[in-house]
């Protein structure tokens, strides 16, 4: 980045947060605080162990924002008995946010070579959406907090006070459920005794659990593939079964016949209602672990002394603001649109692009020439921050 583009882009940061009334997160005079300033060269600095009197000065956060125009804003998800000393173990710490951070460069579905801007988002959403399953429904979690991170990707801060306590390996062991945990069929099937038909000793009946967890997971694609299957016709119906690995003609057959006619009991979770049955369930189990986690950065909510991005902060990467997102919202959300700040909607500028193509910005897709635009200036600040433009001498 340029000087005249880095001064320029400090400049409307600044004017941006003099519009902007930022609030701090619950304890923000227990937490560190830290930003990047707009620095010369290519190299970032950090600037943190300050506290939140170092940060405000007995004003507000706005006008410490105002003055400073930082490049990135972040505040630690530990909270200190002194969180502006210098050494983390003076600090002396009470207690952590559970944060979690899923970053679309590091997701297994995102191609970064080969995916656009707004496709990685996209994806991004979808595993966001999966963790909001896990930490509501698994874990019961209510006092959430959904941040469009600015960048690449999302935030979810988790303040229920039985978190707050938790050690480094017991985040890590919520980690290693929420990414998909190293688990057997076996472990999620409830096994109990039945009495036999006509028989002395019971036998064992093995059902997948409705209410939730992995096991209600996988019954939950089972019973989709059941409705799938009960639409189609007969021969489609056993051709859809026999694409299950291993799945031929026979057990295709006893499958159909179980879902047309055993609806009830798989519904209820009774996979012994055929063998076949039980074989297309632990292959769907396998899928489910493999495709219905949510790939989190695992450091990040392990680290009890995390930084993390200050939401209603511009992202010096892309422009964006780091946006806080009501729960209700989160479907519907287009980080590309809704978290342009209006700060910059009123007027174009001129830039000289140097990374020409496609871009995808406020549901447009533009493509630029190399060379010098007239472009809104929304758009021109997120292809500045983004490396792709250059702030023009007029």
């Amino acid at each position: 980045m340029d000087e005249r583009t880095r001064e320029y882009l400090r400049g409307r940061f600044g004017d941006h947060y003099r519009r902007s009334d930022i609030e701090g997160p619950p304890a923000a005079n227990e937490r560190e605080w830290g930003h990047i300033p707009f620095t010369a060269g290519s190299g970032t600095t950090m600037v943190r162990h300050q506290s939140w009197l170092d940060v405000t000065g007995g004003s507000s956060l706005s006008e410490f924002l105002a003055r400073e125009a930082p490049r990135h804003v972040y505040f630690s998800a530990g909270r200190y008995r002194d969180p502006g000393a210098g050494r983390m173990s003076e600090k002396g710490w009470r207690a952590s946010d559970l944060v979690f951070d899923l970053d679309a460069d590091h997701l297994p579905a995102v191609d970064p070579e080969a995916d656009s801007y707004a496709e990685m988002l996209e994806t991004c959403k979808d595993a966001l959406l999966r963790l909001l399953d896990f930490l509501e429904n698994d874990f019961g979690f209510e006092d959430l907090t959904v941040v469009f991170s600015g960048g690449r990707g999302y935030h979810v801060h988790v303040r229920d006070e039985g978190v707050r306590d938790l050690d480094r390996e017991q985040r890590n062991e919520i980690v290693e459920y929420v990414r998909g945990p190293d688990i057997a069929f076996e472990d999620v099937v409830r096994t109990e005794a039945v009495a036999g038909m006509g028989l002395e000793n019971p036998t064992q009946k093995r059902t997948l659990p409705t209410d939730g967890g992995w096991g209600g997971r996988t019954h939950r694609h089972l019973m989709e593939l059941v409705e799938q299957v009960r639409e189609l016709p007969e021969q489609e119906a056993l051709d859809r079964l026999r694409e299950f690995p291993r799945i031929g003609e026979g057990k295709a057959s006893a499958a159909y016949r179980a879902a047309t006619e055993n609806y009830e009991q798989l519904a209820a979770g009774n996979v012994d209602v055929h063998p076949a049955v039980v074989s297309i369930a632990k292959l769907l189990f396998e899928r489910t672990l493999e495709r219905d986690g949510a790939p989190i950065d695992e450091p990040v909510t392990t680290d009890i002394n995390r930084l993390i991005r200050l939401p209603g902060s511009l992202h010096g990467g892309s422009g964006l603001e780091v946006t806080r997102i009501d729960r209700d919202a989160v479907d519907a959300f287009d980080p590309l649109v809704d978290a342009v700040p209006g700060t910059f909607a009123d007027h174009d500028i001129a830039v000289r692009v140097t990374e020409p193509g496609e871009v995808e910005f406020d549901g447009e897709t533009l493509t630029y020439s190399a060379g010098e635009h007239q472009v809104r200036e929304a758009l021109g600040v997120f292809m500045m921050a983004r490396g792709r433009a250059e702030k023009a001498k007029r």
